[in-house]
């Protein structure tokens, strides 16, 4: 969006050509080619790491500090302040962070609310020298009267800003974790199952329903009927039997 807002911004003020267009795209596909080769490289060091179970050597090392979670924290936020001034973001991202996830989750830390600390720390890594990019953006922009030197120390504030923000997620949690969803405990002993009955199926079971008593009494039972018939035609032959 920035880009597009300035690209806006150039043309309503005719100070874009298609020349400088040319040279901006070519500035923009080599800068996202050395990014995406910094993340290749990033990712092969890691497999790397992996395969010689290093991750495992660094998860018993950071388990084994003392102080618990306290002393985790202390040590991984020094960690990540120092890497950040010779590895920008995205180094941390996929190297650093990977290792630290684990032993986390091993000590019952939230893993959101470790992620936008470490999110928070790593900020500094734009800041501060020798290899902030803000500090290259701004020296790019900035006026020749302006001295690098004077850069650096102008950026201290923002870095003690950033480092003030650091202790405060960490002092006080609820900045972070105070509006993610909680988990609903459920118990299962007031679970209620209700299945709706259908009128067809109850008129069905309805008519299924053996017949009142007065019914079956009044129906004559056929074992008699059949019995009381053979009776009337032995009586019958005897009537009529010649003597």
């Amino acid at each position: 969006m920035g880009a597009m807002g300035a690209l806006i911004m150039a043309l309503l003020r005719k100070r874009i050509d298609l020349g400088l267009l040319k040279q901006a795209m070519e500035s923009t596909t080599r800068l996202t080619a050395f990014v995406v080769f910094i993340l290749i490289g990033a990712r092969v060091f890691s497999l790397t790491f992996y395969g010689v179970n290093g991750h495992v050597w660094v998860e018993s090392l950071l388990l084994d500090l003392p102080g618990g979670q306290t002393g985790f924290l202390i040590v991984v936020n020094i960690l990540i302040f120092v890497l950040a001034f010779f590895l920008d973001f995205f180094e941390l991202a996929f190297i650093v962070v990977p290792l630290l996830g684990p032993v986390a989750e091993k000590l019952g830390i939230d893993l959101i609310w470790f992620g936008v600390l470490l999110g928070v720390n790593m900020q500094t890594s734009f800041m501060h020298p020798p290899f902030g990019f803000a500090l290259f953006y701004l020296r790019s922009v900035a006026p020749k009267t302006v001295r690098t030197a004077d850069i650096y120390w102008g950026a201290i504030p923002f870095v003690v800003i950033q480092v003030i923000m650091v202790a405060l997620v960490i002092a006080f949690p609820g900045l972070v974790t105070s509006g993610l969803d909680k988990e609903t405990a459920i118990n299962l002993d007031d679970v209620k199952i209700e299945v709706p009955v259908d009128d067809t199926e109850g008129q069905l079971s309805h008519e299924l329903q053996a017949p009142p008593a007065t019914e079956q009494e009044s129906t004559p039972d056929p074992s008699k009927l059949i019995e009381q018939k053979m009776q009337n035609d032995a009586k019958q032959g005897s009537d009529n039997k010649p003597y």
